[in-house]
């Protein structure tokens, strides 16, 4: 009996690393997408419809082999739905504050669904983060104020985009909690397909109301950015969602901004000081720190 327990226990760890490795790869995959929308040559939130309706066909196959054809449930579909409402405005307020400020306010202010799932993920455990959880958030912000606190600038001229960018965020931050609510029930194709297939139209009204150019001349980044961000990206967080706790997604989330610098720095030669390759390691220390056994508290 306790052999088989321990079987079960080895089995249970080894799931949960590859979820964990699929939650950081599916970020690093995501952080992708600020080269990509900056390459193509449609407007920032037609990249994102482009994004959507590309990767729809093959997300609604991948759905399909899931389900073998059956209908889920009527409420799930509808929490699924309701997510990508949340994701839909999400990107179109995101991409319409980087018109209006500078991409560093952009970043640092969408990026507050980091702090907003840590601080959902205490309510719901209804206790603080102690040792080394502590340690770890207290590290990841610490490393994402370094990378980014060098180059945001508040100003009056760039309130609009810094609002909307903090908006975009809140909104983010939805979309994760009901993604998460929504795994226990349909499973991760079937979901994000909803939420896909939600967003197309949102998107594209909100790029012809903001008088973008809908359709590009050059179809590779858009198709980049369909397959990197919400095949790959996507559909690893959203397939590892109910495995962790928001607090352990929340700081997976600032994995983003470090690569999405490491990026620039090689797609746009970007330069990279001392202090950013220091935050950097800071959030990479923050993700080894949440996953080791806690003392004061149960691993999470």
């Amino acid at each position: 009996m306790t052999a088989k327990m321990d079987s079960i226990d080895e089995v249970s760890t080894a799931a949960n690393r590859w979820a964990f490795a699929a939650l950081i790869g599916g970020n690093v995959a995501l952080s992708l997408g600020a080269m990509l929308v900056r390459m193509a040559d449609t407007g920032p939130t037609a990249s994102a419809f482009w994004r959507m309706t590309l990767a729809l066909p093959l997300l609604l196959i991948f759905a399909w082999r899931e389900t073998g054809g059956r209908a889920p449930p009527r409420p799930a579909v509808l929490v699924a739905a309701m997510a990508g409402i949340f994701f839909a405005l999400d990107l179109a307020a995101w991409h319409f504050g980087i018109l209006q400020t500078k991409v560093a306010n952009a970043t640092l202010f969408g990026n507050c669904a980091s702090l907003l799932l840590v601080i959902w993920g205490v309510i719901l455990a209804r206790r603080l983060p102690r040792g080394w959880q502590a340690a770890a958030i207290w590290l990841a912000f610490a490393g994402s104020a370094l990378l980014m606190g060098q180059s945001y600038e508040l100003s009056p001229d760039y309130l609009v985009g810094d609002l909307f960018s903090l908006f975009a965020g809140v909104l983010y931050t939805g979309y994760v909690i009901l993604m998460q609510r929504v795994r226990g029930t349909l499973a991760p194709w079937t979901a994000l397909a909803i939420a896909s297939t939600v967003c197309v139209p949102i998107l594209l009204g909100a790029a012809l109301a903001l008088g973008e150019t809908i359709m590009p001349q050059n179809w590779t980044p858009l198709i980049l950015l369909a397959l990197t961000s919400q095949i790959v990206g996507q559909g690893l967080m959203i397939w590892s969602l109910p495995r962790f706790s928001p607090l352990v997604i929340g700081l997976t989330l600032l994995v983003q901004p470090a690569v999405a610098a490491l990026s620039g720095w090689i797609g746009f030669g970007e330069t990279l000081s001392a202090i950013d390759i220091f935050g950097g390691m800071m959030v990479g220390a923050a993700l080894v720190l949440i996953r080791l056994p806690n003392r004061a508290a149960r691993p999470i």
